[in-house]
């Protein structure tokens, strides 16, 4: 009886570490997945469009926005779908915009954004 028990348990916990090890692998394809995403040429093209709607001169002399990078720690799946990805604006962690990045027709877009607060009065979209 006692053996019985202990087959029991131990098959319990195979289990459940078989299963643990399952969702780890399923969501780190699912963080390189979305790493690939976040930066292949498609998504850059996208944020440069995207940047460019923000500052029409970006990129240039006269433009305020001069560079971005990612911030690989804000890259994450969005629930309602697609994903959360920070730009970091001339290398200025309180210059950012966030967007949650969708595949749409089979096309990548640049949906929802998030200006932060400096970043905003820079552009002139912010009144005091």
């Amino acid at each position: 009886m006692k053996k019985r028990w202990i087959i029991i348990l131990a098959i319990t916990v195979i289990t459940i570490f078989g299963l643990g090890v399952k969702f780890y692998m399923d969501e780190e394809r699912l963080n390189k997945e979305m790493m690939n995403i976040v930066y292949s040429d498609e998504a850059k093209q996208v944020f440069k469009k995207r940047l460019t709607n923000l500052d029409p001169n970006a990129f240039t002399e006269k433009g305020i926005i001069h560079s971005y990078k990612i911030e690989e720690g804000s890259v994450e799946h969005n629930p309602m779908g697609g994903i959360e990805v920070e730009l970091i604006i001339n290398n200025d962690s309180e210059l950012n915009v966030s967007y949650t990045l969708s595949k749409n027709n089979g096309e990548l877009s640049g949906g929802a954004s998030v200006v932060s607060e400096k970043f905003s009065k820079l552009l002139g979209r912010w009144e005091e």
